[in-house]
């Protein structure tokens, strides 16, 4: 039977029927688990955890390396299944290098399977994928996740209530390639992305690199996040890119400001919707988010003129950095250009980031012309799928226009 080759973040859809995740990693033993995940994407008690001392759960088991997941029996309340497979603590030091692979198989249904990209960054376990309810049915997305704080790590991240000893304050963790001397800057103190959201402490990490490597480790900003949801961005909130990108923003508001929230708006038809994605409830969160805003024509100025009176009226004394995420022109190219020009002087910097199906010239062009007066505006062309750009160039593409306006 030909299997198809599913990459990451990528959905396909599920029968409501039995399901067989198995899991095959390369060169040393490993374990494997799932999470029951309710709406809120945590669990909904301890139980909800199914691993080899727990193997059976609403309709989850445990059998060797592979999840069975019966679809008909997952109670409702279940929004979300994760499969999760980690190195074995009985052999210290070990860490995934090979990403595992990941079999899918169902009766009646096309074998799929997918291995995420390699890893590098000392992870010790893997979210491989999650399993969730779309309308009336199922769906799988191929998440290929690596956690290098191990499995209370992920635990805490989805609300496991883990036991550990008791340890000293941990020390400021350093970005990778981060040296003790000869490097500007303090170092940025990530133990709350460590304690609070261990999952995004590998972007944290490259964040806080990309401002170190640009000297502006030492200052602060208060981070939004704009999206668009303009009707053809409808795939790009299905298939969880519009999430991972939240979360990347998520990371590097953890190094620019320590309250772990930003305040993110949808851009859409009708008036602006805010809400806010933190360290403690990123998982699932767009999605959770989005599905409350009306499909339309985004509607940009809207969605900036309310983040930035959500920052005057937070009377905060750092720099407004406003991540602008735009799949197509806006309607209303006069009404922007006025915006930029008047936030100029209110310590308000606008990063307007592309990525969707449309066309972006007018912001690519907005600081093209040797007349241009925006100072405190830039574009980044994140391309089509910025999940498949790595943190590094990633980050560096976030923050290198911003990191120059800091410094004039």
């Amino acid at each position: 039977m030909q299997t198809t080759s599913l990459r990451k973040g990528e959905n396909v859809g599920l029968l409501t029927a039995p399901v067989v995740l198995a899991v095959s990693v390369h060169g040393f033993a490993a374990d494997v688990s799932a999470l029951l995940l309710g709406m809120d994407g945590r669990v909904r008690s301890d139980d909800d955890l199914v691993f080899y001392n727990h193997p059976v759960q609403d309709g989850v088991s445990i059998a060797g390396s592979a999840v069975n997941a019966d679809l008909v029996r997952v109670p409702a309340d279940v929004d979300r299944l994760v499969v999760v497979v980690s190195a074995d603590p009985l052999q210290p030091g070990t860490v995934f290098t090979r990403a595992p692979l990941l079999s899918i198989t169902q009766t009646g249904a096309p074998a799929r399977s997918f291995t995420a990209p390699n890893f590098m960054s000392g992870e010790t376990v893997v979210v491989l994928a999650e399993l969730y309810r779309r309308d009336d049915g199922w769906k799988i997305r191929a998440v290929g996740q690596g956690y290098a704080s191990g499995l209370a790590g992920l635990a805490t991240d989805y609300g496991v209530d883990v036991e550990s000893e008791p340890a000293a304050t941990p020390a400021p963790l350093l970005p990778q390639g981060h040296r003790t001397s000869g490097s500007a800057g303090p170092a940025v103190d990530l133990s709350k992305v460590q304690r609070t959201a261990p999952g995004l402490l590998a972007p944290a990490r490259h964040a806080s690199k990309a401002l170190v490597d640009r000297d502006i480790a030492n200052r602060r900003a208060a981070v939004y996040l704009i999206l668009d949801h303009d009707w053809h961005m409808e795939e790009l909130y299905e298939s969880f890119a519009v999430q991972a990108f939240a979360e990347r923003v998520l990371a590097l508001s953890a190094t620019l400001d320590d309250d772990g929230t930003v305040p993110v708006v949808f851009s859409s038809g009708r008036e602006p919707f805010l809400e806010e994605i933190r360290l403690d409830n990123y998982r699932g969160r767009i999605g959770q988010l989005h599905t409350q805003v009306d499909w339309g024509w985004g509607n940009v100025a809207d969605a900036m003129r309310r983040a930035v009176g959500h920052y005057q009226e937070s009377g905060a004394a750092d720099p407004a950095f406003i991540v602008t995420q735009v799949g197509d022109e806006p309607w209303d190219k006069a009404e922007v250009r006025s915006l930029l020009q008047n936030t100029a002087s209110l310590g308000v910097f606008w990063l307007f980031v592309g990525f969707g199906r449309g066309k972006l010239a007018f912001y690519k062009n907005l600081n093209a012309s040797a007349s241009a007066t925006f100072t405190n505006v830039a574009f980044y062309d994140a391309s089509k799928n910025p999940g498949s750009v790595p943190d590094e160039r990633f980050y560096a593409g976030l923050v290198d226009a911003f990191a120059a306006w800091l410094r004039r």
